[in-house]
């Protein structure tokens, strides 16, 4: 039985952050927040069909493609930066931490798409107002875990935090998969959460110094499946390895 996540509205999301560390917005919830037709980030989709291999899996697994860029955000202008490595000290991801990860930049059409530009301001107004406003760092990543291997992971490295201020995580899609279940734990005390998430841009949002977060492995209900997230770092401070 998959466990639905408990929605709340664009206008608590930082009311709920302050109070439990993570909150939960349904689709209609994000278009909300972001201002944008469902269609608007429907048209991000497609480029989860062309993403390349993820070549520093060190379980040895195939499961895992993504890509992966940078932007700043200051008062609304939210700009790329030149392409640059993916790096976490060990003390955060202790299976892939300390090594320097280039991953291929997001194709240029995804990221001028407007729906994009509005998904990653609106997250961090949502982020200013919840740790005051302030340039941020954002990283972004796109990620199919698949079931090439009969199992994929999609949090390897098991439950972590990522060494930001906050993190935003959306579900593009999942195709013929069980497990995929979210998971998200205080760091300092005994209380979690779990559920699915299953309709298509719906987001979770994570204090990242109060909880740590993680998702079950998944498996193919038929012949092949998948599982599509979008995941958004904000840091104040520059980017992690700088």
């Amino acid at each position: 039985m998959l466990l639905t996540p408990a929605y709340t509205y664009p206008s608590q999301l930082v009311t709920f952050l302050r109070q439990q560390g993570y909150a939960v917005l349904s689709p209609a919830g994000v278009c909300e927040l972001t201002g944008s037709r469902l269609e608007d980030l429907d048209a991000l989709r497609p480029s989860w069909d062309d993403l390349p291999p993820d070549e520093y899996l060190k379980d040895g697994g195939r499961y895992r493609r993504r890509r992966h860029s940078c932007f700043t955000l200051d008062q609304g202008d939210l700009v790329p930066v030149a392409h640059r490595a993916h790096w976490q000290p060990v003390e955060y991801n202790a299976l892939h931490g300390g090594m320097q990860r280039w991953f291929e930049p997001m194709a240029a059409q995804t990221v001028a798409a407007p729906g994009w530009s509005a998904l990653l301001r609106a997250v961090g107004r949502v982020c200013s107002e919840f740790k005051g406003a302030r340039p941020w760092s954002v990283e972004a990543h796109q990620f199919r875990i698949d079931t090439t291997d009969g199992i994929g992971r999609p949090t390897p490295e098991g439950a972590h935090r990522d060494g930001v201020d906050l993190v935003a995580v959306l579900l593009v899609g999942r195709h013929g998969i069980k497990g995929g279940e979210t998971r998200v734990f205080e760091t300092q005390g005994p209380n979690g959460q779990r559920f699915t998430m299953t309709e298509p841009w719906t987001l979770l949002l994570l204090d990242d110094e109060r909880v740590i977060h993680e998702s079950t492995p998944i498996q193919p209900e038929g012949d092949h499946g998948y599982r599509d997230t979008l995941v958004l770092t904000y840091r104040a401070g520059g980017f992690q390895g700088d």
